[in-house]
């Protein structure tokens, strides 16, 4: 695989991951995409958003390569400011290739402010979703407005709504990358009272 040419499909180890976006609504000091191209020799860097058309093709390429274990929206971007699109591209997983892959959304938590008046975890498990790894990063508004430089107000407390709806229909995982300002455990507690299973990413350092 070239790594010039940016991809909306790549893959680690045996998952296959989809890269539909490179737009979020935060702007974390520590996100990949501020100093690498991509990951695993796979360009991320998108010079414009895929289409369906052009996401479900580069699937359609490599899904039979291997028996995958799942499916993930992950790239550098947030998979949900494009939600009509990742919903289309669930249902024509679901559609052509049935429940044999666990599809996952790796999200910020933003859904409900980017898609307002959308019931956003209603319609990712209608689409045929599992689950989605939610990264909070922070115990705390003032943390998570520090580290993950949102671009609106409330972001914090918007993470926190988006878990609790997520967890009556989906899946759920909290996770948060270990840096210094993050206390881990205070977030493993704000999981736990959540009653949601919570995850330690460790941070990749910027090499220059």
């Amino acid at each position: 695989m070239s790594q010039n040419r940016p991809v909306t499909v790549y893959w680690i180890e045996n998952n296959l991951y989809l890269n539909i976006t490179n737009k979020c609504s935060n702007s974390c000091y520590f996100c990949l995409k501020r100093y690498r191209q991509g990951v695993g020799g796979f360009n991320l860097k998108l010079t414009h958003e895929p289409t369906v058309a052009q996401i479900t093709m580069e699937l359609a390429e490599v899904l039979h390569m291997r028996k995958w274990d799942g499916l993930v929206f992950c790239g550098f971007g947030e998979p949900t400011a494009r939600l009509d699109v990742l919903l289309e591209v669930v249902r024509w997983v679901r559609q052509h290739y049935g429940r044999r892959l666990e599809i996952r959304v790796d999200t910020n938590g933003h859904g409900y402010v980017l898609n307002p008046n959308r019931d956003v975890a209603g319609e990712l498990k209608a689409a045929g979703v599992d689950k989605v790894s939610v990264s909070l990063n922070a115990a705390n508004a003032q943390t998570y407005s520090e580290i993950c430089k949102p671009t609106f107000d409330g972001a914090y407390e918007a993470v926190i709504d988006f878990i609790q709806k997520a967890r009556l229909l989906l899946g759920v995982e909290v996770t948060a990358v270990r840096l210094p300002e993050v206390d881990l455990a205070k977030v493993q507690a704000v999981a736990t009272n959540l009653g949601i299973v919570f995850k330690v990413r460790e941070y990749i350092p910027c090499f220059y």
